[in-house]
């Protein structure tokens, strides 16, 4: 599914459950034939606070090609794709990261709906992939399995990690944006 006509949008998120510190503000654009997307993550991961900005650009078919990531005490990352699958750190090879396609960064539900939108399901209709994982607040990349399934095609889509067994079901907006993720954040507004 290529990126549709899409107007800026200003998107924000809260912790679930309003317990723990959590807020996010992210801003969605169109830029050179895809999506530039930027953010600010504020939260707790564990007994772990943190603060962290990031951008990722997408090409015109869903594949992510670039990501910054910066948290406020000072972690860097920097993350490259061809959209194939060869992915670079901070310069650097990852050979372990071949054939991932998306990226999944731990803080925010804004990139379930990269594969969400990428895969373009129809109602009943699942797909395995691997990913980038961008582990907070650390920011540790590694490889992982997760399967998306779509309820009901354009307005609930199940996610389930292959290795821990975790599921939600997201309902997203008329623009594949995730709306809830049940137990973790709330859509604002």
């Amino acid at each position: 599914m290529s990126i549709p006509t899409l107007i800026f949008r200003a998107l924000r998120w809260s912790a679930w459950d309003g317990c723990e510190a959590g807020l996010e503000h992210v801003d969605v654009r169109p830029a050179d034939g895809g999506l530039a997307i930027s953010g600010v993550v504020v939260g707790r991961e564990g007994e772990d606070e943190f603060g962290l900005s990031y951008r990722v650009r997408l090409d015109a078919l869903w594949h992510t090609k670039e990501v910054h990531v910066r948290t406020t005490s000072g972690h860097v990352l920097h993350l490259e794709s061809d959209g194939r699958g060869h992915w670079r750190e901070n310069g650097k090879d990852r050979p372990d990261l071949q054939g991932c396609i998306d990226v999944d960064i731990q803080a925010t539900p804004l990139t379930n709906t990269l594969p969400i939108r990428r895969l373009d399901l129809e109602t009943g209709e699942s797909m395995d992939i691997r990913l980038c994982y961008i582990g907070v607040p650390d920011l540790t990349v590694s490889p992982a399995d997760q399967r998306y399934t779509a309820i009901d095609a354009g307005s609930l889509y199940r996610f389930e990690s292959l290795e821990s067994g975790f599921t939600a079901d997201l309902p997203v907006d008329g623009d594949g944006f995730v709306l809830d993720y049940p137990r973790l954040f709330k859509r604002l507004g």
